[in-house]
């Protein structure tokens, strides 16, 4: 049986994607809580011993460090035959739609949450402009999930662990309510908490938790 081990911090919501991936399909994780807020991921020794790139998550698998949330829920589909492509149609589709994730959804939600929900209040012009390239993404996947149960279609798959991950933080972090604004996206949402296994972020990633200022 292979022995994970997943360096994290709470807030991290691609921390949450491998956490939420690991436990749905029935593994165990030693969770290593770091000290993201402290600043230990922009030092030399972490970097040299944990990971180069200077970014949480990392997931080891018997010992070997592994980075990077897309590949890695990627090959833990492949390993245990749940939540990945069965055709190439599917493998396609679910590639377009992770770099789309990696590059939009979560990437502008990730940099909004924070700046908004863990840092004091800063340029205002700053936050409007990440909010509505925000709110155009979110549209885009409102109207992806408006008349199918998952992102591709009938059943989940990592699309829907990887972009659920930054929107199901507790509502006042990034200031959405979903149920008002997006109401298809907060059904889906609820489509994902049904799966057998599922667990919240702060379920999941537990630990020390970052001063919010909101």
């Amino acid at each position: 049986m292979t022995r994970y081990r997943l360096h994290y911090f709470p807030e991290s919501g691609n921390s949450y994607k491998l956490a939420l991936m690991l436990t749905l399909c029935g593994q165990s994780f030693e969770p290593v809580w770091t000290d993201f807020g402290g600043g230990v991921t922009r030092t030399e020794a972490w970097r040299r011993t944990v990971n180069p790139m200077g970014e949480i998550p990392v997931l080891e698998e018997d010992g070997e460090k592994l980075t990077q949330t897309a590949p890695i829920l990627l090959r833990l589909a492949g390993r245990y035959g749940r939540f990945g492509a069965e055709t190439e149609a599917e493998r396609f589709e679910i590639l377009r739609w992770l770099f789309w994730d990696n590059q939009k959804l979560t990437g502008f939600m990730a940099t909004y949450r924070f700046r908004r929900a863990f840092l004091p209040p800063g340029d205002p012009a700053v936050m409007e402009f990440l909010k509505s390239r925000l709110e155009d993404f979110l549209g885009i996947l409102e109207r992806q999930v408006a008349d199918r149960p998952f992102v591709l279609g009938e059943r989940a798959t990592i699309l829907d662990i990887s972009m659920c991950a930054y929107l199901s933080f507790p509502r006042e972090e990034a200031g959405f309510d979903f149920a008002a604004s997006h109401p298809a996206i907060q059904a889906w949402l609820g489509r994902i908490a049904a799966l057998p296994g599922w667990k919240s972020p702060y379920e999941l990633l537990p630990g020390q938790r970052m001063r919010r200022y909101v």
